[in-house]
């Protein structure tokens, strides 16, 4: 039995698409919600003069940026499927150039937060994956327009590259997601180290009840989101451009013997 043909006991309706669309906004909304009380708030607000409030806007814009913007990118080709093609590649363009900018000022934030403070860049588990993702996230920007948008690349490039276009797209918002998860829990250990009215992390003051509840939307989101962009009765139709695939030998066989056919008939006609 072919393993990619899906018994139809298990094939979820396609009425299950839209709920599932709206619970992964519920999720991505709540989450930059709770981000937003969380560094608004708990945190003690943001500002652009070096001090804990300039690191605030690192978690908030990252979560923005890398989840809700790359995120909802992702689920374009989806949510419009029936659409212009070409339409929803320009609204998947877009968000991800408002991800890439919402990332690039929560980095800036952020180092210059810690070169402020003398404190050191990039020796966390948390920074060793998200430097290297927003990277990665930008290369994935520059090869996917050069191949789909422009100067366009010939077909038969935009086939090959097609499958690794879609893997990596996927691969790097989980790293995304494995970035903003540990970088919220590192900062619940920074915060809550003993030294803030002998609180530590351990005892789950209310306060950081709302991180992990953050980081449980994120996640939310993200399977969510994982689940619709690899679900293949949810992908767009033209997808794979079936009239424009090699033929079989076998199929190139019997269209050869159509053609023979019809030559016969023309000619008997003529006669």
């Amino acid at each position: 039995m072919d393993p990619s043909v899906q018994p139809s006991c298990f094939k979820l309706p396609e009425s299950f698409f839209y709920p599932l669309v709206a619970l992964s906004q519920i999720l991505v909304v709540t989450a930059l919600v709770l981000c937003g009380y969380w560094t608004g708030h708990i945190l003690g607000g943001f500002a652009w003069d070096g001090s804990h409030m300039e690191f605030n806007l690192h978690p908030l814009l990252m979560v923005l940026g890398m989840i809700f913007f790359y995120g909802d990118a992702i689920l374009m080709f989806r949510i419009f499927s029936k659409e212009n093609k070409m339409v929803v590649k320009i609204m998947h363009m877009l968000l991800q150039i408002l991800a890439l900018l919402c990332s690039a000022v929560g980095l800036k934030a952020v180092f210059r937060y810690h070169s402020t403070k003398s404190i050191p860049n990039m020796y966390s588990m948390h920074s060793w994956i998200g430097l290297p993702t927003f990277l990665m996230f930008g290369l994935q920007f520059i090869f996917g327009f050069v191949t789909f948008l422009f100067p366009r690349l010939r077909e038969g490039y935009r086939t090959v590259y097609m499958p690794v276009h879609r893997y990596f797209g996927v691969a790097i918002f989980a790293m995304a997601v494995a970035a903003v998860i540990s970088g919220i829990n590192e900062k619940q250990f920074f915060v809550y180290n003993g030294a803030n009215n002998g609180t530590e992390y351990k005892d789950l003051p209310g306060e950081a009840y709302v991180a992990n509840f953050l980081g449980i939307a994120v996640m939310g989101f993200a399977l969510t989101v994982g689940f619709l962009v690899t679900y293949a009765s949810y992908q767009r139709e033209d997808d794979v451009e079936w009239e424009k695939l090699p033929l079989t030998a076998h199929a190139q066989a019997e269209m050869r013997q159509f053609s023979s056919m019809d030559e016969g008939e023309a000619v008997i006609e003529q006669k």
